[in-house]
């Protein structure tokens, strides 16, 4: 690419500047955010208490939802640096940064003739800033992505020739994603593997068939995906043994059956990701550049597009038509978008020197022009709904950092990598900025820590502990707590039960509109999450009015 002064080395370094800026800027403004993060936290802190690295464990009972690799490495950890909060909260930034890597190595293997195409795909994959911001996170998807990415690269490296070593990679890939997220594994890495004779006879510097012909390399893909399946069942199996049959019907069936069929939570139309997917890929898509590239892309002749298009094309059709839908399911396919951008990219700036003017930066520019000058205002101007208390806590000055960011960049005009290098760097901005716009506001309405000090205080202080609902472990990392809650509210009996055995027991319950406690009674504890309140209620309260503990 011409014009832009950029060494690899250069770019190499911009995007892990803006990796470490962006997860420190996280770690050190946003709180471990309930319900997700703090739940995985406490999983991880219940492994630590008990030992018992083969069951997780969540408030007492064996957690069947996620396999254990997220809190293995969390544990691991504090094996290192003691028990603290940062350390597991890096474990999965780490691979997101790791997915980085991988893309640049997939690329290469791809495409080893042209290291440009290498040299831009990680850039661009950090400049997205759904996967900027998500790789600050503590969820399973970037585990996820990378075991996805180091599957790929064991499928073309069996394909180059690679033999036994590379389908030993294809094995451990798929092992590791089973660990770390369960068969979901399979749909991202699988179809390609099946669809070789797509791609395989047209890729580049390669043989035209499969070393040893069709039906060894089909035979191979069923050893790698058994040799992974083996390496979950040997966690799955004894795991299954100890933790009872209705744990061991969850994990073998029961967890990836109902997401498929009808969805726990987050069902939604099959046409979802084909609305929500655009947005996530900015700023690229804004970029007439990339537009034009593609127009010139040999989609038809070229193998290694023919094997993005195979691992992108059946995942987003196979998580459109499965039930439950989240962003972040289709985390591991971002990387196979970032290198068709990046590949558009470098052969169209090797065919066409006259496209390096930086005029047409201002279109994608814009959208952090947009965004941070929308944010900025946000707290002066009248709103169009009614905003929780929490919104004034939010910083909105901040939000003009990302619009000062997309106005400097359109002003200088960069060409080549250094335009690439420029909208990475304005997502890093944006990450940073919504961050320390929301930072107050996530302390006063998610910061969860202030209340989990205070249980801690009195779990050592003797009293039992209670949570007037479903209780999904929010406080007990937190707090360091070494005793399950029980889940009071949901079968009168067992209510009525433990309020008779535990006199001296402290019930945390949850209002919209908290009501006064009975003649004499006051709550030991008064707190917020998002617009709720939670008090702290000595049992005597329940006993004095049966009905203080409801939603009201």
């Amino acid at each position: 690419m011409s014009g832009q002064g950029l060494t690899p080395r250069t770019l190499n370094t911009g995007w892990l500047i803006c990796w470490a800026v962006t997860v420190f800027a996280a770690l050190a403004l946003r709180p471990p955010l309930p319900v997700d993060e703090t739940r995985y936290l406490a999983v991880a802190w219940s492994m630590w208490l008990d030992g018992d690295w083969l069951v997780p464990h969540l408030n007492g009972e064996a957690y069947h939802h996620k396999p254990p690799l997220l809190f293995w490495l969390m544990n691991a950890t504090w094996a290192v640096f003691g028990v603290n909060d940062w350390a597991p909260r890096l474990v999965a930034p780490l691979f997101a940064l790791a997915g980085l890597f991988m893309t640049r190595s997939l690329a290469r293997k791809l495409w080893p003739d042209h290291a440009e195409t290498a040299e831009l795909a990680p850039a661009i994959l950090t400049g997205t800033f759904f996967w900027a911001l998500f790789g600050t996170l503590t969820m399973f998807d970037m585990m996820l992505a990378v075991a996805t990415l180091v599957g790929l690269c064991g499928v073309v490296g069996a394909w180059r020739g690679g033999g036994i070593r590379s389908w030993a990679i294809v094995a451990v890939a798929v092992g590791i994603g089973i660990l770390a997220k369960g068969p979901a594994i399979l749909l991202h890495i699988l179809p390609a593997a099946l669809l070789a004779p797509i791609w395989g006879p047209a890729l580049s510097d390669a043989p035209a068939r499969p070393v040893g012909g069709w039906k060894r390399w089909y035979l191979a893909v069923l050893l790698a995906v058994l040799g992974g399946a083996l390496i979950g069942l040997a966690w799955a199996v004894p795991a299954g043994i100890r933790g009872g049959e209705a744990y061991r019907n969850m994990i073998f069936w029961g967890q990836s059956a109902g997401r498929i069929v009808e969805a726990f939570d987050h069902a939604r139309p099959f046409w979802w990701y084909a609305a929500v997917l655009p947005p996530l890929l900015l700023p690229w898509l804004l970029w007439p550049r990339l537009w034009r590239a593609f127009r010139a892309m040999p989609m038809a002749s070229d193998g290694a597009l023919r094997l993005l298009a195979c691992w992108l094309v059946p995942a987003f059709a196979v998580f459109s038509l499965i039930s439950g839908k989240q962003l972040h399911y289709l985390l591991p396919e971002f990387p196979a978008l970032a290198l068709l951008f990046a590949r558009a990219l470098a052969r169209a700036a090797a065919t066409d020197a006259n496209r390096a003017e930086g005029g047409d930066i201002w279109l994608p520019a814009s959208i952090y022009m947009v965004l941070g000058a929308v944010g900025g205002l946000a707290g002066f101007l009248p709103l169009p709904f009614d905003a929780p208390d929490w919104f004034a806590e939010l910083a909105t000055g901040w939000a003009f950092l990302a619009a000062a960011a997309g106005l400097l960049l359109g002003l200088a005009r960069p060409a080549g990598k250094a335009a690439i290098a420029g909208l990475m760097g304005s997502s890093g901005i944006l990450v940073v900025a919504l961050h320390l716009v929301a930072a107050d506001a996530l302390t006063h309405a998610y910061d969860l820590r202030p209340l989990a000090a205070r249980l801690k205080a009195l779990e050592q202080a003797g009293h039992p502990l209670a949570n007037f609902a479903t209780y999904h472990g929010q406080y007990h990392f937190l707090g360091r707590l070494k005793q399950p809650m029980p889940e009071l509210g949901l079968e009168r009996v067992s209510t009525e039960t433990y309020l008779r055995d535990h006199p001296n027991g402290v019930v945390v319950a949850y209002y919209d509109n908290p009501p006064a406690g009975p003649a004499g009674i006051e709550p030991l504890g008064r707190y917020r999450l998002r617009d709720l309140t939670i008090l702290l209620w000595p049992v005597e309260a329940f006993r004095l009015d049966p009905t203080i503990g409801d939603r009201r």
